[in-house]
């Protein structure tokens, strides 16, 4: 053997544990050690056929005295009485065959720790020709996810699962965001777009900003996967309204420029029929009132014109500039006896009506920031994807009806967008507590359109990556139509959920101990998940993390504070050439 050989030989293939071709244990050893996840590799000789490898990772690591019979004779060998020694068995999972002979590992034979073009080889690295970065290993090395299951080529979406606040969901996902625009896996990395949704709190308005905490470690462990330390370039970050304001100032207090506010006018509610959205907490759709809502939609886009340049409109021929106004003019027609046959339909009865009314009056406190025609309108205040790469709308200020409007219009229509606009490039969609709006049971105008994007997206260039406390609580087709599934720390209770049946049983237990930067990755190639760790954001996650604010998007609020001309790009200052023009 050479000194390569004998630097990475580990053990032998154990002969007291039955091999299978998918399964077999090694006797590690005693100079040498296996820890949960490494990858190794053996080989045997086949008459007629050659040299068959197999190549798998460790699912578990168990050490005994061998020579001992009672607990109590661990002393006796402590102390030399006892003659006995330790053994080391590790429980390998195969992961690899080549070629495709499945044999069992012969017992005795060299069981090596797989480097370099072995490694590659074991977790199929070697047939991605379009690697997406997600992590280091527990060997150190970069783990890699296959392109081609993230951007629908063979298949799409991605669901993150943990217990919230300790599986850093949101922060692999960004991560894995930021590996897909600057790891050079899409070739036209310039055309993909990522839509975030920001549920807590305002952690993610600063990605456009480094992170002070940003050191020499950090950017070798980013170069080690072949990523800049950098925060995202091309960035545009929304919120909604400060309430009872009529400038239309954005609602965040960390950052107080390079934000903008958003907001629906009356006349483009009823134009676009919006009103679904209001309801989209709906508990079930053979409620009858849910009859009533779409005929109501139906009528105020019929009847309903465009009044001055703030955004009211005439609702049959009522001006309405606020969205209790208009509330009040559906339910005047709705109750009316001369009109209610148009607005709620012939044979609805009065029961169906009330239900109607009460759930619309109890969306006024919730949506009337949102949903206004008393600021003036600007093409500035439309959420969308089309000016720059990644697009955080924060919500996290909104009660959850509005977030469920928010979310619901926005996909919708950015879904529609995309749609309209052919194949050439990608919209990832980055949406968090995903159990709240798609959730197993019932039925909502919401989960339609995320069934729609999980069902659809792929053909569409519509990407969902998901993140939940409890994968169990979310829509099935949802899940099982997520190619790569990833893990962080789990609950007990909800690690033995059927869900996560592709995780191996030690690595179920394992996910109920995992420290925050820690996710198991599944995907389609690779038959056993695999432990990374992802390094620290080089982006600013909190307000004492934050940098100056980047010059491009400085001028981006919308608040009278805030200089108009401050957001003005510079010749070449941005690397995708679609900065958001000032207003």
């Amino acid at each position: 053997m050479d000194q390569e050989t004998l630097t990475t030989v580990v053990g032998r293939v154990a002969g007291t544990e039955d091999s299978t071709p998918l399964q077999f244990c090694v006797a590690i050893d005693p100079d040498a050690y296996l820890q949960l996840d490494d990858v190794v590799v053996t080989r045997r000789e086949l008459p007629g056929l050659g040299e068959v490898t197999s190549y798998g990772v460790v699912t578990q690591v168990t050490a005994r005295h061998e020579g001992a019979s009672f607990g109590s004779d661990v002393f006796l060998i402590s102390d030399g009485v006892l003659p006995a020694q330790v053994q080391e068995i590790a429980e390998i999972a195969t992961t690899r065959v080549e070629p495709e002979c499945y044999v069992p590992p012969k017992p005795g034979s060299v069981v090596e720790r797989a480097k370099g073009e072995d490694r590659a080889q074991a977790l199929y690295f070697d047939n991605m020709t379009r690697q997406v970065a997600v992590g280091l290993g527990r060997d150190g090395e970069p783990v890699y996810l296959n392109m081609d299951f993230l951007d629908g080529t063979r298949g799409a979406h991605v669901s993150i699962s943990g217990v919230s606040g300790v599986a850093t969901k949101t922060s692999f996902a960004l991560f894995l965001l930021h590996s897909i625009f600057r790891g050079g896996a899409l070739p036209n990395a310039h055309n993909a777009k990522a839509l975030v949704f920001s549920v807590k709190g305002e952690d993610l308005l600063f990605l456009d900003t480094p992170n002070k905490a940003l050191d020499e470690k950090l950017k070798a462990d980013y170069a080690k996967l072949g990523l800049p330390a950098e925060p995202f370039a091309s960035t545009g970050f929304f919120a909604p309204p400060t309430p009872s304001d009529t400038t239309g100032k954005p609602y965040v207090t960390g950052r107080t420029s390079g934000v903008g506010a958003f907001w629906w006018t009356i006349a483009e509610f009823c134009a676009k029929d919006l009103l679904p959205y209001v309801f989209a907490d709906a508990e079930d759709e053979r409620n009858q009132y849910t009859m009533v809502i779409h005929q109501v939609a139906n009528r105020l886009r019929l009847d309903s014109t465009p009044a001055g340049k703030d955004g009211a409109a005439n609702v049959d021929g009522v001006l309405c500039r606020t969205y209790a106004e208009l509330v009040d003019v559906v339910c005047d027609r709705v109750t009316d006896e001369e009109t209610r046959a148009n607005w709620a339909g012939a044979v609805t009865g009065a029961g169906t009506v009330n239900a109607f009314i009460r759930r619309l009056r109890s969306s006024q406190r919730a949506l009337s920031g949102l949903i206004r025609g008393d600021l003036a309108d600007h093409p500035a205040r439309q959420l969308s994807t089309e000016n720059q790469q990644v697009t955080v709308v924060d919500i996290h200020n909104l009660v959850e009806r509005a977030q469920r409007f928010v979310v619901g219009v926005t996909l919708a229509a950015e879904t529609a967008r995309k749609e309209a606009a052919g194949p050439g490039g990608l919209l990832f969609t980055m949406l968090d507590e995903l159990n709240k709006y798609a959730p197993r049971e019932g039925s909502s105008p919401i989960k339609e359109v995320l069934l729609d994007i999980a069902e659809r997206g792929r053909s569409l260039g519509v990407i969902l990556i998901g993140a939940q406390q409890t994968a169990s609580e979310v829509e099935r087709r949802i899940v099982s139509n997520s190619s790569v599934r990833i893990v962080g720390r789990l609950d007990a209770a909800e690690a033995s959920r059927p869900e996560y049946g592709f995780l191996p049983a030690s690595q179920r237990v394992r996910a109920t101990l995992a420290t925050p930067g820690t996710m198991f990755v599944s995907q389609p190639e690779i038959p056993v998940p695999i432990a990374v760790g992802f390094p620290f954001p080089a982006w600013a996650t909190r307000l004492s993390e934050a940098g100056p604010i980047p010059a491009a998007t400085a001028g981006l609020s919308t608040s009278k504070k805030s200089d108009p001309f401050a957001g003005l790009p510079s010749r070449g200052s941005d690397p995708f050439g679609d900065d958001p023009p000032p207003f």
